[in-house]
């Protein structure tokens, strides 16, 4: 079974909402093998019923594929919702599985396992599918976000705050976007206080100032040596409780040291975690955790040591093992409780109740495997919160705060943690600045306490933390409105992060270069702390590739849909690819900015949630979309005699004429009105006001050093060169519409497109070019696996075609020479058209040899 293709999907994408895995499996030879379904099901019977029905049906190998990951995924634990098997266009020997996932790695992992056993079912050979299982299960586990961080982050989530995870392995995420995201690491946050955390982690120091506050601590000292301990431990006034000063989760604590033989074996595995002990009075009574975040109670436990109970038949081990067998227990901190471990500790604690692991407890029989109550291990907890005086409240809150930490978890001995401590004698034994959650959460007793929203609630109050964020995509005009968009909100104060083909912009400076219109260029926006705006060119690939880097945005805007890169990544149609488009669309809250003369824009309208706002525009006033929308009290944005007019509320307010607007081109350059028309809708979505909206059309510039080859302008000895990325037919159209608006002389084409474009398409664009243009120079520039001179043949061949005559038609491949040559066809007052350019220094280094001080001044143009 061959996969052709395999991408993990890690936002919104073309076929859900949550991330999955897609992979395209060749079906060649692959007809269901005789009993394969049968051998199946054996092997996995608690398949869904829908998956059973459809492997019932099951004609071909490598349909199973899809159901099969799914299981896997489930019975490693780490299961998923959505899936399905796809037919691909224009290929009939190929099946696309689409897979949803909580993990990626286990997913990628599960999609292995699936080939290798419907493989070997295919062949009627032996498959090792525990093995398997227990390998997906442990890659789960490598990769599973722990409990606590998951309750916090699962919190953040329900309240529609993002959550995204720094790395795959850590317990790092941010909440929220640009510069109002929060950190978090198990509970640790990013508020939390570096100094107040080495203070938590320093038991004796703790202690200190707590006394210092009035809370009431246990009597002690921090030693260094047995003699020192047992010297301290004479004075306690009864027994001593024995612990390192800096570990954590109950490691290395004794209580109830009475005799000096006892508080030489805790000193000594107290000295196993740390070179400083602490020797201090014992308190006695019941272990309880008190959860303090924001300066309030979240949620207080009844911590209390793993025990077991006998019934008269098992030993203790065989008791433990039981136990260790509930669902609930798991390694470490993976699960709502831990596994109740058996080593020396267990078995100490076990001879000072007169049992061993191998005695058969009587029935009824209680008895702890532990000192502490730690869940860490294995502990339970029950749920107290309500019992909780106010003085005991108020001592909690003024002990973490008297430490620093803005998440604490405290540790109280007492008898009865209804009754004030003072009066029994109580105290704080212990401050921890990470503390679990697990026991609040998911109590064995009593009320369940959501310490996740707590944190949540502590760090975000009633934000979402979300910056607003507007996506820009569509066939050509992206960068020029994303970047109209971000240069307005920049020039209200807010510090924008945009993304664009030519890079990634933080407030105004360029931190990335290249195509930066993906998943990863996206998710830079939205995990730097220094934007308050962020603006998103997303393009066709990055969709594809990888999915939207954001689960939602304020507005989308969607430009236009037109014939560009068809073929490549299994879209073939414009249909295909305007659905590819509208994934963006559809990602909106707030509202969509939609190309009214566009028919594939105007259809995405009717995909959209019922409660988000719809924005039209149009260079035509009269378009019938735009005048019925209007009509029914919606918002648009329109051209009317040179002039912007936004259109709300009934009212039309003319904002700004055209020909003050640099990117205009003096009112020639109709496909940038467009855009300029698409970011005012976008603009006005977001909030801004008209005079915040004019200011920024009157000044942002598309010239070389603020929007390099988008309609950049260049005078070479009375020519005016245009510069741009044009690359498709709708572009080169307009870019020719708007050459032969700027002069009534001769409008000359140096023309160029990507190789990676069907031979139609390259032919269409020759025609395209020779329509638009009275002379024509055609070269190559990136080929991307076509042999030289292949991609130029093509567009000569189409630039026939378009009946242009051969005395206006010329190839010349070198980039430098066919520049050359275009300027030798010009006269002074001409317009000559670069497309398909990459780089300004194409054009500069073209003119150094015979004109050098021109190529220094467009050098220096773009600094």
């Amino acid at each position: 079974m061959r996969i052709l293709e395999k991408r993990f999907l890690r936002g919104p994408n073309l076929y859900s909402a949550a991330p999955c895995l897609m992979a395209v499996i060749d079906t060649a030879g692959l007809e269901a093998a005789p009993g394969l379904v049968a051998r199946l099901v054996a092997l996995l019977p608690d398949l869904s019923p829908e998956a059973s029905v459809r492997l019932a049906a099951l004609s071909c190998a490598a349909d199973a594929v899809e159901p099969v990951v799914m299981e896997l995924q489930r019975l490693a634990g780490a299961p998923a919702d959505f899936s399905q098997t796809l037919d691909v266009a224009r290929n009939a020997h190929a099946r696309r599985a689409v897979c949803g996932y909580r993990t990626e790695q286990v997913a990628g992992a599960a999609l292995n396992v699936a080939i290798d056993l419907i493989e070997a079912l295919q062949a009627e050979k032996e498959f090792d599918l525990a093995a398997a299982i227990a390998e997906l299960h442990e890659v789960a586990e490598d990769y599973a976000i722990g409990t606590s961080t998951g309750a916090v982050v699962s919190a953040a989530e329900r309240r529609g705050i993002p959550a995204l995870r720094i790395t795959d392995e850590a317990n790092l995420f941010q909440l929220g976007w640009g510069s109002r995201q929060k950190r978090l690491q198990a509970t640790i946050t990013g508020a939390t206080n570096s100094i107040a955390v080495g203070i938590a982690s320093d038991k004796q120091l703790t202690k200190t100032l707590l006394d210092q506050a009035g809370c009431p601590v246990p009597a002690g000292a921090t030693v260094t040596t047995l003699a020192q301990a047992q010297r301290v431990a004479r004075r306690l006034d009864g027994p001593a409780t024995i612990k390192p000063l800096d570990a954590n989760q109950g490691k290395g604590v004794t209580t109830i040291c009475a005799t000096p033989e006892e508080v030489e074996r805790a000193f000594e595995h107290a000295r196993k975690y740390s070179r400083h002990v602490i020797v201090e009075e014992f308190l006695e009574g019941r272990d309880y955790r008190v959860l303090v975040t924001g300066g309030k109670i979240a949620a207080a436990s009844w911590r209390r040591p793993p025990c077991v109970t006998g019934d008269g038949k098992a030993t203790v081990r065989e008791l433990v093992e039981l136990e260790n067998l509930n669902p609930a227990r798991g390694e470490g901190h993976t699960n709502i409780l831990t596994k109740i471990p058996m080593d020396a500790l267990a078995s100490a604690i076990l001879v000072k109740q007169g049992y061993e692991f191998d005695s058969v407890l009587p029935a009824g029989v209680s008895v702890d495997l532990r000192g502490n109550a730690n869940l860490s291990t294995g502990g339970t907890a029950e749920d107290v919160t309500d019992l909780l005086p106010e003085e005991t409240r108020d001592i909690c809150i003024r002990a973490a705060r008297t430490i620093g930490l803005d998440v604490a978890g405290i540790d109280i001995i007492c008898q009865d943690i209804a009754q004030p401590l003072r009066e029994q004698k109580g105290g704080i034994i212990e401050m921890n600045a990470a503390p679990g959650i697990r026991m609040h959460q998911y109590p064995s007793r009593g009320t369940p306490r959501d310490a996740g929203a707590a944190i949540v609630e502590a760090l975000f109050g009633q934000d979402d933390g979300r910056i607003p964020t507007v996506a820009v995509t569509g066939t050509n005009g992206k960068t020029t409105t994303s970047l109209l968009i971000a240069h307005t909100a920049r020039l209200t104060g807010q510090r924008t992060g945009v993304t664009t083909t030519e890079g990634v912009y933080i407030d105004g400076q360029r931190i990335m270069e290249g195509d930066c219109t993906g998943y990863r260029s996206a998710r830079a926006v939205l995990t730097s702390p220094e934007v308050d705006f962020a603006v998103l060119e997303t393009a066709r690939g990055g969709i594809l590739k990888r999915g939207l880097a954001y689960d939602k945005c304020d507005v989308s805007v969607v430009l236009n849909i037109s014939s560009d890169h068809l073929g490549l990544d299994g879209v073939d149609t414009v249909e295909e690819l305007a659905r590819v488009k509208a994934v963006v669309a559809q990602r909106a809250s707030r509202a969509v900015v939609l190309n009214a003369e566009d028919d594939y824009c105007v259809a995405m309208a009717r995909d959209l949630l019922a409660d988000v706002e719809v924005l039209y525009f149009a260079l035509d006033a009269d378009n019938p979309v735009l005048l019925r929308h209007l009509e029914s009290g919606g918002r648009g944005v329109y051209l009317q005699d040179n002039t912007v007019v936004l259109a709300t509320d009934a009212r039309h307010e003319a904002l700004v004429d055209v020909r003050q607007m640099p990117v205009s081109l003096n009112g020639c350059a109709r496909y940038n009105i467009a855009n300029a028309l698409a970011a005012t809708a976008a603009l006005a979505a977001s909030g801004f006001g008209n005079p915040e909206i004019v200011a920024g059309m009157r000044s942002f510039v598309s010239d070389s050093k603020h929007n390099p080859l988008r309609s950049n302008l260049f005078d070479v000895d009375g020519v005016t060169v245009i510069v741009d990325y044009a690359h498709n037919c709708a572009a080169y159209a307009a870019l020719a519409e708007t050459a032969r608006a700027m002069t009534p002389g001769r409008v000359v084409g140096v023309v160029a497109a990507p190789g990676d474009r069907r031979d139609a398409d390259l032919v269409d664009i020759g025609r395209t070019c020779a329509a638009g243009f009275d002379e024509l120079v055609v070269y190559e520039t990136e080929n991307r696996g076509r042999a030289a001179g292949s991609v130029a043949d093509l567009l000569v061949q189409g630039a026939r075609l378009g009946r242009i005559a051969g005395d206006h038609l010329l190839c010349e491949l070198d980039v430098h020479k066919a520049i050359r040559a275009g300027l030798a066809l010009c006269q002074p007052g001409d317009v000559l058209v670069f497309g398909c350019g990459s780089s300004i220094s194409e054009l500069t280094e073209a003119l150094r040899p015979t004109k050098p001080e021109i190529a220094r001044r467009i050098e220096a143009e773009a600094v």
